[in-house]
């Protein structure tokens, strides 16, 4: 059997709480189709094109709000900003992270604009937890691209067999697996317990 070295996190659902729950409620206080204030801000090709490196991402958000408002048909209010406002760390999930180094080397994989070293550092203040962030604008490819997968292996120092990637969407997990990671579904909104589901693979926390 293998030996787990390296443990890689998505950053949103896995260390941060998109929570879901308040985009529900948010559309239907302002009479939206569901699912609205998501696609608006992650469905388009602005964002899919800033998550590799290009654009710009006050010009996302401006353009998702104006989206927004093309889809309810009248003035709205920030909502995509009043979503963010609510969403937060996972405070278990950063717990666990502290607890598992050392042995583990640990490390970030996400599809991101190139703010997200900033958030881990100066917002959140744990980018010590990290020996590597891989954000998806910086090195120009986006999960499930098979090739990020191994190049957040190998700036880790290890091979992708030795690697668990958690991710909170099923299409990057099955692509982690593929690439011949250990892979771990979370989902914070269905009470998942990391720290369980990375025992059943044997990596085990200090206490």
């Amino acid at each position: 059997m293998t030996t787990i070295r390296g443990l890689i996190f998505d950053y949103g659902g896995v260390l941060w709480d998109m929570r879901w729950d308040i985009t529900h409620a948010l559309e239907q206080e302002h009479g939206l189709r569901e699912r609205a204030i998501t696609e608006t801000l992650y469905g388009s090709d602005t964002w899919r094109k800033l998550e590799v490196g290009v654009g710009d991402r006050e010009v996302w958000l401006q353009g998702a709000h104006r989206e927004l408002e093309g889809v309810a048909g009248r003035e709205l209010p920030p909502l995509h900003q009043r979503w963010r406002e609510q969403q937060h760390l996972i405070a278990p999930n950063i717990d666990l992270i502290r607890r598992l180094r050392p042995p583990y080397k640990t490390g970030v994989l996400s599809n991101a604009d190139n703010t997200l070293l900033y958030r881990l550092k100066e917002t959140h203040g744990i980018i010590d937890l990290f020996d590597d962030v891989v954000c998806s604008a910086d090195v120009g490819m986006a999960k499930p691209d098979p090739r990020i997968y191994t190049l957040a292996a190998s700036r880790l120092g290890l091979p992708a067999e030795e690697c668990v990637f958690v991710d909170d969407m099923e299409s990057n997990v099955h692509a982690a697996r593929e690439a011949g990671m250990h892979a771990i579904l979370f989902l914070v909104f269905e009470g998942h317990s990391l720290e369980s589901q990375l025992a059943d693979l044997g990596v085990r926390a200090g206490s």
